[in-house]
């Protein structure tokens, strides 16, 4: 979840995760309770990823770049998009004739936002910023994973100021619902 580093350091490492999360997921025999286990563990690793960008990563974008605000709008409605297939999925079990057809499907919207983001987005942010502002984004970013919600909230706010104001509360219920249930531990 924190992995150091400037913000395009974290975010790309968070990329791997989640590819490593999906991998693992398209191992498991198809009907296996492991499978919703482990989208789980990926809903909440790209719910708190998709947070964290919403409040610091395209404020910066708008900010810094030429056409900022298309990128980042662009952006926003790609982690909506993913986000109503999660909040689709979190009702699913892994045997559920449609479970494994939303996995791909949102594997597929991941997989294709993630290339945007580290072919296009990235470098040029990188070019934008210096090396202070990036790491600077880099803590704000791992400061926001930690507090983030971990369920998804389609309706929720997805840009500043609403996002910062109540997405850490947000995250204190998900966070709360996952110690009881269990969700999210069996890795």
């Amino acid at each position: 979840m924190g992995h150091g580093g400037n913000v395009i350091e974290e975010l790309t490492a968070d990329h791997r995760e989640v590819e490593e999360l999906f991998a693992r997921i398209e191992i498991q025999p198809v009907g296996d309770k492991r499978r919703r286990e482990l989208v789980d563990e990926l809903t909440i690793e790209l719910v708190r990823h998709s947070v964290a960008e919403e409040q610091y990563l395209y404020p910066a974008v708008r900010e810094h770049l030429e056409g900022g605000d298309a990128l980042a709008d662009k952006e926003i409605e790609d982690h909506a998009k993913a986000e109503r297939m999660l909040k689709d999925l979190e009702g699913r079990e892994a045997d559920d004739e449609r479970f494994d057809s939303l996995v791909a499907l949102l594997k597929f919207e991941v997989t294709d936002h993630v290339r945007d983001e580290e072919g296009r987005l990235f470098p040029m942010l990188a070019s934008a910023c210096g090396p202070q502002v990036l790491d600077e984004l880099g803590d704000k970013v791992r400061k926001a994973k930690r507090t983030a919600p971990t369920r998804p909230h389609p309706a929720a706010p997805d840009t500043p100021p609403a996002n910062r104001l109540l997405g850490p509360g947000v995250g204190l219920v998900d966070r709360a619902r996952d110690m009881i249930t269990g969700r999210g531990r069996h890795g």
